[in-house]
């Protein structure tokens, strides 16, 4: 399935809406990622996703649509030469190799246009669908902390995978 990777713009808000408004999604994202997920939340995460230069935070674009996101948050302080990585994409979109394509090409744009050595992802123990598209990107397994996550009423474990940029 094509897929292009683009900025965020206002006329997203209601595929965001449409596609981020999923229980399936919201489990495995921060609670920062709201569930229900409104057109008020979208319009606040579109006019944030603006802030990057160049930006970090893209859509993931099928049949004109945004349908999905991906970004790089680089860290602060003596973490400056680390960026964490986020990703998720509407259910009608999965297995069918975009989130595998995406990481990849994300991975590539961060070691271009900044000045890091280092991009991390932490997906939850129980997101082994996760686990599996990093591991296809060349992400590696760093560390496991037991039941540090507290979501929905429950303990996960959570999983830190990384990719260094080769010299």
């Amino acid at each position: 399935m094509e897929f292009k990777l683009r900025p965020w713009n206002i006329e997203d808000r209601y595929s965001l809406v449409e596609y981020a408004n999923n229980y399936n999604i919201a489990r495995f994202m921060t609670d920062k990622f709201p569930y229900p997920y409104t057109l008020e939340d979208a319009l606040n995460f579109i006019e944030m996703a603006f802030m990057g230069e160049p930006p970090n935070i893209l859509a993931i674009e099928v049949d004109g649509k945004a349908v999905g996101g991906i970004g790089l948050h680089i860290q602060p302080d003596i973490y400056r030469k680390n960026a964490e990585m986020g990703y998720w994409l509407g259910e009608p979109y999965w297995g069918k190799g975009i989130i595998s394509s995406v990481i990849p090409q994300m991975v590539d744009y961060g070691f271009k246009h900044w000045s890091i050595n280092r991009i991390f992802a932490r997906p939850f123990g129980i997101n082994k669908a996760s686990q599996k598209v990093l591991e296809k990107a060349g992400f590696l397994l760093e560390g496991k902390f037991e039941n540090t996550l507290y979501k929905n009423g429950e303990y996960q474990d959570e999983l830190i995978y990384a990719i260094r940029l080769k010299k």
